[in-house]
């Protein structure tokens, strides 16, 4: 397979410095080498984005903060991303905060529509992304961008790249979710989407809602996007990141839910967001996220 390495160190849509980082330290801990060995060819892309400092641009609404830079970022995202995927090659996206999501969602999106299949979406993160401006805390994008990308929020992210609903929230479906905003809460719930949180998988074992997993996009998606966000690990498996929170999944866990997705043979664009080299030791998150990769895309231990 060919597989296109795109960079996008965004860090606009968060208030925690340092994921601007996170596309080198991936690269660094070798994620080229790690995907050539499986036999997949890789492209590098790492001119994508490039962009002042934060502290040098305008935060400009408060409720949605570097709105223009981030709709400027994910908008050239968008793009390439459409080209691979339209070419049927496998975009793999390096953040950078979770806003980048927009952009990969556009380009998927738009790769869907032309060949008029459903798009669905794994998103594998502690936190839900859905508050719009009203229900947003703090007024971070990176908490609302896959509420815009399912249609719900600001015109300027429904609307990046086309107009219109890049997603049917319906063929979204959450694991590892523990931090939920109140209001948040009540937009998915109005939404539709499907929701296993540590507390399910708690209830029920990892292996059960992997398996319900499988058949969520097995009847939902003709093509699947996965948007994995390290935060959902616990601290101690990836403390690189911007939001540790505990209580989250184990390594293990991940790297079986990425191996897994891998035989559903839907999966066919991805991204790791929220490496943060400043908060990390040793590089661990970022060498764990090279491993999620490599099982996503066809590794496996024996």
């Amino acid at each position: 397979m060919n597989v296109h390495i795109l960079e996008m160190p965004l860090d606009f849509g968060a208030s925690r410095h340092g994921s601007d980082m996170g596309p080198s330290a991936i690269r660094l801990a070798g994620i080229k080498e790690r995907l050539e060995s499986l036999g997949h060819k890789t492209y590098e892309h790492s001119d994508i984005f490039r962009a002042k400092p934060q502290e040098y641009e305008q935060m400009g609404n408060p409720k949605a903060k570097y709105l223009k830079p981030i709709v400027n970022a994910c908008t050239k995202l968008a793009s390439q991303v459409e080209k691979i995927g339209s070419a049927g090659d496998f975009p793999l996206i390096l953040g950078g905060d979770h806003s980048i999501v927009l952009g990969s969602l556009a380009g998927m999106g738009a790769v869907a529509k032309k060949n008029n299949k459903r798009l669905g979406v794994l998103y594998v993160d502690a936190h839900g992304d859905f508050n719009d401006t009203e229900t947003s805390p703090s007024g971070n994008i990176h908490g609302e961008c896959l509420a815009a990308s399912a249609g719900i929020g600001l015109k300027e992210l429904t609307n990046l790249y086309y107009e219109g609903q890049k997603v049917d929230p319906k063929n979204i479906c959450f694991v590892g979710c523990r931090d939920l905003d109140p209001g948040e809460k009540i937009l998915m719930k109005k939404a539709g989407v499907t929701v296993f949180t540590m507390s399910d998988i708690e209830r029920q074992g990892f292996p059960a809602i992997v398996r319900q997993v499988m058949v969520f996009f097995k009847t939902h998606a003709d093509m699947v996007h996965v948007s994995f966000d390290m935060d959902v690990l616990d601290p101690m498996f990836a403390p690189g990141t911007g939001i540790p929170l505990p209580g989250g999944l184990t390594n293990r866990e991940a790297l079986l839910l990425m191996e897994e997705m891998n035989t559903l043979g839907l999966v066919s664009s991805a991204e790791i967001v929220e490496v943060n080299p400043i908060l990390d030791i040793r590089n661990q998150t970022a060498i764990l996220a090279v491993s999620l990769a490599a099982r996503l895309l066809g590794e496996t231990l024996y």
